[in-house]
């Protein structure tokens, strides 16, 4: 019989009761588009917004932040964008991983990035095994990330053990779907931010935010800081989490 939903409760929580925050990273083109500026701009402002986020994340006592990076929807972007985004990735990697090292920080990417271009993939991989010792917080970083294709490889690998006699079909639960997913080793996500006003999910973490928090501001991504990052964290410890209880 599949097991029951259960929320795996924060049991080592910083005192804002966030182990895990996610963030929807929204309105880079909108940021430089606002200065007369062309949306590469905007990006590169992103990033230094993810530098610090980042930073705050840890200094907050988070024990994991995802960032939602690239979505496996954004290759109907124009190709240049895509170059530059990439481009982008690779600079970060580069920069900051000696930053991440040095603060017991642990690199992961979650979604389809062995899909992207081959000497990237190799550089993810070779930044994940260097920090993969480390006992600090989790960067998450979703790249070529779509929820629904997260659920549809999961999927496909149950399926492939059921196929093969290692399990029955009736042994299908919960804990096995959550195993077969990209997110397995990280925290229950238990507060999830999007910038620039729009309210939906853009398939993104939907399994995992089955009971998490969602936070929404109107802030464009570049001008999101530690402030900001503390306010949605201020908001989180005002909510009742029943995860369906009294």
């Amino acid at each position: 019989m599949a097991s029951q939903a259960r929320p795996d409760l924060p049991h080592s929580a910083p005192a804002h009761g966030v182990r895990h925050a996610a963030i929807i990273m929204d309105g880079n083109g909108r940021w430089a588009k606002k200065r007369l500026m062309p949306r590469i701009a905007g990006h590169r402002a992103g990033v230094e917004a993810v530098r610090r986020v980042a930073r705050a994340a840890r200094e907050m006592g988070l024990e994991c932040l995802t960032l939602y990076a690239f979505s496996s929807e954004n290759w109907k972007r124009p190709a240049s964008e895509i170059a530059d985004l990439m481009g982008l990735l690779r600079h970060f990697i580069q920069a900051d991983l000696d930053e991440f090292h040095a603060n017991g920080v642990r690199l992961r990417i979650i979604g389809n990035y062995r899909a992207l271009e081959p000497s990237l993939v190799d550089m993810i991989e070779k930044a994940m095994a260097r920090t993969a010792g480390n006992s600090g917080p989790i960067i998450a970083i979703a790249l070529n990330y779509g929820a629904q294709d997260e659920m549809v490889r999961a999927t496909q690998q149950l399926a492939q053990r059921v196929a093969a006699g290692e399990m029955t079909a009736d042994e299908i639960d919960i804990d096995k779907i959550e195993a077969a997913l990209d997110t397995a080793d990280l925290p229950p996500l238990d507060l999830l931010i999007r910038t620039s006003g729009e309210q939906r999910l853009s398939n993104f973490m939907l399994w995992q935010a089955a009971y998490a928090e969602l936070y929404f501001t109107d802030m464009l991504w570049p001008d999101f800081d530690a402030k900001a990052l503390a306010q949605a964290l201020d908001a989180f410890k005002l909510r009742d989490r029943r995860f369906g209880g009294l």
